[in-house]
């Protein structure tokens, strides 16, 4: 594996794993209130447009990371547009109290 690869590689899970803490603490605390709905809009349009362009070029290391973030990503947005009765029961569902 080249260092590029490598860094490559790093980039992707760091990412990725960027997105665990926040809905992580979402689904804990049930509660979306400092969170910006057009950050996350944004942030999974993005991601959206990173997955087809990595389907389009055939690149599936970035299809593979993009895809993992765009889902993490809808998922905390979805949280965010979701009334809190709705978020309680997805949360209670995901890690019941």
């Amino acid at each position: 594996m080249t260092i590029t690869n490598f860094i490559g590689y790093l980039a992707a899970l760091l990412s990725t794993a960027s997105f665990v803490p926040q809905a992580r603490k979402i689904i804990q605390a049930r509660k979306t209130n400092g969170i910006s709905s057009g950050m996350y809009l944004l942030t999974v349009t993005g991601f959206a447009m990173w997955t087809a362009f990595g389907l389009r070029t055939g690149q599936w290391p970035l299809v593979a990371s993009n895809c993992i973030c765009l889902l993490l990503s809808a998922f905390i947005l979805v949280m965010k547009l979701f009334p809190p009765k709705t978020k309680e029961l997805i949360a209670e569902a995901i890690a019941p109290e």
